[in-house]
C-alpha cells in the first residue's frame, strides 16, 4: 500500500479504527505492517498511541485489546499476534522508527504501581532513573516516555491491569501469548549468548536515537545508595553515534528490565516506600561506612529508622502475575551466571575493558532485584490464602535462592537422587541475600503450621522447601552468613588496624580495597540493615526460639502423618465394602455415605504422595537443623499418644452446652491441623435429604408422595409390626425402622437436645427405587428373565421373591450375629 503524500494522519487513523472493528486480525496485521514500512515517522506519530491501547487494552481496563493473557497456542489468533509483537515484527519497528525522531508520550502517573505514584503525587522524585527527566514538577500528573519505553510500560502493566474478559477463557498461564512475549522479550534484550540484536530500523543518521543522556549524579541503581555504580562508565554517558554498537543498543536492555520490576514488583505501602528511600536508612549504611574507616563510635540510630514491618497495601498479585515474576526471576539468573569468567576474576582495574553488557550481568540481580523481590515476597507470604495457589509464590521464592540451579552446566543436576553439594563459589551470593533464606524460611514456617497438611499439594510444598534447604554446604553457607553479621564492629575494626597499620608491614599499606573478611561483613550488614533497618532484631535461623518452631513443625508433621494413616485406613474400608457384590443389595444402608469408588481411589492416591511428602519433609528437616534420635523419637512418642487419645474421642474438644456441644480454642486447632474432625453427614429426615448425583429426580419426588400416603394410612398397623418379637416383627424393623439407625448416629455430634429427643417412627421408604443403580439393575435383570422367556408380570414377582429371600436371609445373620 503506497503512501499519498498528502494523506493525513487522522485520515488514516481513521481508516484504521474502522477496519479495525470489521476485518479478521490476520488481515489487520498484514495491513498494518506495510503500513508501518511504507509511512513516515511524522504519519505514525498519531497512530502509535492508539495501536498500543489497542493491542494490550486501555489502562483503565475497559478495552481488553488483544487479550494475550488468555491467548491460548492452540487458538488462529495466537501465531499472528505472536508475529506481530516480536522483538524483529512490525510493531517493534514501529518503535524504532518513532524512537529515530525522538517522539515522547504521556502515561498518567495515576496508573503507576502505588508507592511511585503517591511519591511523585507528593513532589518527590524516585530514585530510580527510569524516572529522571520524564516528571515536571510541581504538578507532575504524566511521564513522558520515549517510543521504547512508552510501548514496555504499556506491555508491562497489562499484565496487572483490571479487565473483564469474556467468560470461558481459561487455559495454562505459561502456554499465553503474554507469558510467551515475557520470555521472548527477556531472551532478546537479556540474552545469555551474545550481545543485544542491533535495531532492525535504522534512520538517515544510521542509528536509533538512545534516550536522554542520565546526569552524572543520578545514581545507576536506586534504593542502594551504599553501592557503587559499576555501568557509570557505560551507561551514564550515553554512547556517541560512532561508538560502540553494543553500547548504543544497552540502554534498551537496562529500560526493559527496570519497567518491569517497577511495575510488577513495586507493590507495597507508602510508608515502607517512604522508609526504603528515606535518608534514614541511607544514613545508617553510611554511619556504618564510616566506622569501618574510623575510630568513632558509631551515633545511634535516628528515631524512625527502624524496622520496616509496615503496613502492606491492599494490592494482592495474582497468581499469573506471581508466574510470570518467576519467569523473570530465573533468566535473570540465567542471564547473570552467563557471564564470562575472565570478566568474573578480573580485578577492578580491568572492568573498563568489559562490555556494557558484561558489566550488567555483573550487577543485575543485587542491584535491580534483590530488594524489591524481598519485599513482594514477604506481602505474599502474609497476605497469600492458605491454600495450593501458594505454590507458585513458594517456587518464586525457591528459584531466587538457588541460583546455582540456572548456570547450564550440565553436572548442575541431581546425581544418584542425592542433591549436590552447593559450590563454595555461591557463597557471596548466600551472604548478601541472607534475608531471603532466613527470614522468608522463618515466614513460610508459620505458615506451614497453620496449613492442613494432610491435603498432598500442601505437604508437597513442606517438602519442596525441606529439600532446597537440606542441599550440602547450604546450611553452612547460611550459619556462616549469620555469623558475619552478628560480628561486633569493634572486632572488625582491631582486625582492620592489625593488617592494615601493624608496623612490620614496612609502614601503611592502606589501599582502596577492604581485607575480605571485613567486606563480607560490610555486605551482609548493609543488606540486612538496609531491608530490615538499622536497629532491626535479627532472629537466627539456627537460633533456639526458631528450633523451637521447627519441632512444633515437626510435631504437626507427625500428627497429620497419623491422619493420614486413619482416613487412608478408613477409605480401604469403604472400598471393601463397596465391592462387586453390594450391587445386589437393594440399596446402601448408609444414606450418608457420599463417595463414589473413584472419589475413594482419588484419596487413597492423595494419602499415599501425602505419606511420601511427609515422610521426606520430615527426614530432611531433621538433617538441616540437626536433631538427635531422641528429640525425634520423643516427639514421636508425643504425638502417638495424642493420636490414642483422639482415637477414643473421635471428636474435637467441646464444651457441653444447652444447645449442643461447643467448640473450645483447642477443638479449632485439633480440626485446623487435621486431628479431629465431625462427621459430615445429614442428620435431618432421610426422605428429605437433598436429591443425590446418583437419584432421578422426578422419581425422588414421586416414590416421596406414594410413601407419605401409605405411612398415613397404616402408619399404626406398622407400628404394631415392628412392636411384635416374632419371625413377622423382626422382618418389619428391617425394612421399616431404618431411621432408628440415623437416630443412633444423631449422638454421635453435636446436636441439639431437641434433636436428639424427637421420636421415629416406623415407616416405609420408598426413596432407594428412585437411584440410577436400582434401576440399572432392575434393568438388567429384566432382560435376563426375558432371555429366558419369562413374561413382565412373572419377572417382576420372581425379581420381589428373590430380594424378600436376599433380605430376609441378610436379617437372619444379622440378628445371629448380633452382640448381646
Amino acid at each position: 500500500m503506497a503512501a499519498p503524500a498528502l494523506q493525513q494522519p487522522s485520515y488514516l487513523l481513521a481508516n484504521l479504527k474502522a477496519d479495525w472493528t470489521i476485518k479478521p486480525l490476520h488481515q489487520r496485521c498484514h495491513e498494518l505492517g506495510k503500513i508501518i514500512e511504507d509511512y513516515p515517522a511524522k504519519e505514525m506519530h498519531a497512530i502509535f498511541p492508539w495501536l498500543v491501547e489497542s493491542v494490550f487494552g486501555s489502562l483503565d481496563g475497559i478495552l481488553s485489546g488483544w487479550n494475550l493473557r488468555y491467548l491460548q497456542a492452540r487458538m488462529t489468533e495466537y501465531n499472528i499476534a505472536m508475529d506481530f509483537l516480536d522483538p524483529s515484527g512490525p510493531m517493534m519497528k514501529l518503535v524504532y522508527k518513532l524512537q529515530a525522531e525522538e517522539y515522547k508520550y504521556e502515561f498518567p502517573v495515576s496508573y503507576l504501581p502505588g508507592p511511585i505514584k503517591s511519591s511523585i503525587q507528593a513532589g518527590v522524585l524516585p530514585d530510580c532513573p527510569l524516572f529522571h527527566n520524564k516528571i515536571q514538577f510541581p504538578m507532575s500528573s504524566l511521564l513522558l516516555l520515549n517510543p521504547f519505553e512508552y510501548y514496555m510500560f504499556s506491555f508491562a502493566y497489562s499484565l496487572i491491569a483490571p479487565k473483564n474478559y469474556p467468560p470461558g477463557q481459561h487455559g495454562s498461564c505459561s502456554d499465553s501469548a503474554y507469558f510467551v512475549l515475557v520470555n521472548t522479550y527477556l531472551k532478546y534484550f537479556l540474552p545469555t549468548e551474545g550481545n543485544v540484536p542491533p535495531s532492525p530500523f535504522s534512520d538517515t543518521r544510521g542509528t536509533v536515537a538512545s534516550p536522554t543522556p542520565r546526569s552524572p549524579s543520578v545514581p545507576y541503581v536506586g534504593y542502594s545508595g551504599h553501592s557503587t555504580s559499576l555501568l557509570k562508565r557505560h551507561i551514564t554517558h550515553q554512547p556517541s553515534v560512532n561508538a560502540d554498537p553494543a553500547a548504543q543498543e544497552i540502554w534498551r536492555s537496562e529500560t526493559l528490565l527496570q519497567v518491569f520490576v517497577e511495575m510488577w514488583l513495586h507493590h507495597y505501602s507508602l510508608e515502607m516506600y517512604q522508609k526504603l528511600q528515606s535518608p534514614q536508612v541511607k544514613l545508617a549504611l553510611l554511619q556504618y561506612r564510616l566506622s569501618m574507616s574510623s575510630m568513632l563510635c558509631q551515633p545511634p540510630a535516628p528515631p524512625g529508622s527502624g524496622t520496616l514491618h509496615t503496613y502492606q497495601e491492599a494490592f494482592m498479585p495474582s497468581e499469573e502475575h506471581v508466574l510470570v515474576v518467576r519467569l523473570l526471576v530465573k533468566h535473570l539468573h540465567a542471564f547473570s551466571c552467563s557471564l564470562k569468567q575472565e570478566s568474573i576474576f578480573s580485578s577492578t582495574s580491568a572492568h573498563s575493558h568489559s562490555s556494557p553488557l558484561e558489566e550488567l550481568k555483573r550487577v543485575v540481580v543485587q542491584r535491580f532485584v534483590q530488594q524489591k523481590l524481598y519485599v513482594f515476597l514477604q506481602h505474599c507470604f502474609g497476605h497469600w490464602p492458605l491454600d495450593a495457589s501458594f505454590r507458585a509464590v513458594l517456587e518464586t521464592w525457591l528459584s531466587y535462592i538457588q541460583p546455582w540451579r540456572y548456570t547450564g552446566e550440565k553436572n548442575n543436576t541431581q546425581t544418584d537422587g542425592q542433591n549436590r553439594s552447593v559450590p563454595d563459589k555461591w557463597a557471596s551470593f548466600v551472604q548478601e541475600n541472607l534475608l531471603m533464606y532466613t527470614k522468608l524460611f522463618q515466614g513460610f514456617l508459620n505458615r506451614a503450621m497453620r496449613t492442613d497438611l494432610v491435603n498432598a499439594k500442601n505437604a508437597l510444598m513442606v517438602f519442596r522447601v525441606a529439600k532446597v534447604f537440606v542441599q550440602p554446604n547450604l546450611s553452612e553457607m547460611i550459619q556462616k552468613g549469620e555469623q558475619l553479621f552478628l560480628e561486633p564492629e569493634h572486632a572488625i575494626l582491631q582486625r582492620q588496624n592489625r593488617v592494615f597499620l601493624t608496623p612490620s608491614h614496612g609502614g601503611s599499606f592502606l589501599s582502596s580495597r577492604q581485607p575480605m573478611g571485613t567486606d563480607s561483613v560490610f555486605k551482609v550488614k548493609s543488606h540486612v540493615y538496609s531491608l530490615e533497618g538499622q536497629d532491626c532484631q535479627y532472629n537466627l535461623m539456627f537460633g533456639p526460639d526458631l528450633r523451637n518452631n521447627v519441632l512444633k513443625l515437626i510435631q504437626i508433621i507427625a500428627q497429620a502423618r497419623q491422619t493420614a494413616k486413619r482416613i487412608s485406613d478408613h477409605s480401604t474400608e469403604m472400598a471393601a465394602n463397596n465391592s462387586f457384590l453390594s450391587w445386589f443389595s437393594i440399596g446402601s444402608s448408609d444414606q450418608n455415605n457420599t463417595f463414589n469408588g473413584g472419589e475413594m481411589d482419588d484419596m487413597g492416591e492423595g494419602v499415599k504422595k501425602t505419606h511420601e511428602f511427609l515422610d521426606k519433609a520430615l527426614d530432611y528437616l531433621c538433617q538441616i537443623f540437626r536433631l538427635n534420635a531422641g528429640q525425634l523419637s520423643q516427639l514421636m512418642v508425643n504425638v502417638a499418644s495424642v493420636d490414642d487419645e483422639g482415637a477414643s474421642k473421635q471428636l474435637p474438644d467441646c464444651i457441653p452446652s444447652e444447645n449442643g456441644l461447643l467448640l473450645t480454642d483447642l477443638g479449632r486447632l485439633q480440626i485446623i491441623n487435621g486431628l479431629r474432625r465431625f462427621e459430615i453427614e445429614y442428620q435431618g429426615d432421610p426422605e428429605l435429604q437433598p436429591i443425590r448425583s446418583y437419584e432421578n429426580a422426578f422419581l425422588v419426588r414421586l416414590m416421596f408422595q406414594i410413601s407419605s400416603f401409605i405411612n398415613a394410612r397404616f402408619g399404626d398397623r406398622m407400628e404394631m409390626l415392628c412392636s411384635r418379637q416374632d419371625l413377622l416383627g423382626s422382618i418389619g424393623r428391617h425394612y421399616l425402622s431404618r431411621c432408628s439407625k440415623v437416630a443412633e448416629q444423631w449422638r454421635k455430634s453435636p446436636v441439639t437436645r431437641q434433636m436428639r429427643e424427637h421420636p421415629q417412627r416406623a415407616r416405609l421408604s420408598l426413596r432407594v427405587l428412585a437411584s440410577y443403580r436400582t434401576l440399572l439393575i432392575l434393568l438388567l435383570l429384566y432382560m435376563l428373565l426375558a432371555l429366558l422367556s419369562f413374561g413382565v408380570l412373572s419377572s417382576t414377582g420372581l425379581i420381589l421373591i428373590v430380594s424378600f429371600l436376599y433380605e430376609l436371609l441378610l436379617n437372619f445373620l444379622h440378628e445371629k450375629l448380633k452382640i448381646p
